[in-house]
């Protein structure tokens, strides 16, 4: 019963964000197999699965809730995007924007962050439809940072 309404939130967030099964599984680094079992509610899913699942679409398990136990407290710092040195706003560059559809586009990225996701998502980025600004940054980032190179 859990499993099957935890899927259909799941689903219900992929389908609102717009993002295809198919984009979703390797987002998440799951199978596509596996996603479609979570949405399902079967049993066989890893938990491992569904939280890479959950934070690739940006959903909280919040698990601890419905059992009474005390919800830890959650350190300030401990955020995902840090804002200390960001510049570089997502919705500014197009590629970026893409490998990052699950992020709010107007986040600003610390060079760090940013070379996180270009290099993580290597296989997803499309040369030929890289602009000249994003160019710039990337080799900025490639000569500053040592990123992969990735032109």
């Amino acid at each position: 019963m859990y499993r099957l309404a935890l899927g259909q939130q799941i689903r219900a967030q992929r389908k609102a964000l717009g993002v295809r099964i198919k984009s979703a599984a390797r987002a998440s680094g799951i199978s596509l197999f596996t996603l479609m079992r979570i949405e399902r509610g079967a049993n066989s899913a890893a938990i491992n699965s569904y939280i890479k699942l959950c934070k690739a679409l940006a959903l909280d398990l919040n698990i601890l809730k419905p059992l009474g136990l005390p919800i830890p407290k959650i350190e300030k710092d401990a955020v995902e995007f840090n804002s200390d040195g960001a510049h570089i706003r997502i919705r500014d560059y197009p590629q970026l924007r893409s490998l990052s559809w699950q992020l709010n586009h107007d986040i600003l990225l610390t060079d760090k962050e940013a070379i996180g996701i270009y290099e993580r998502n290597r296989r997803f980025l499309e040369i030929h439809e890289i602009d000249e600004q994003e160019r710039l940054l990337m080799q900025r980032l490639i000569d500053e940072h040592e990123m992969e190179q990735l032109l």
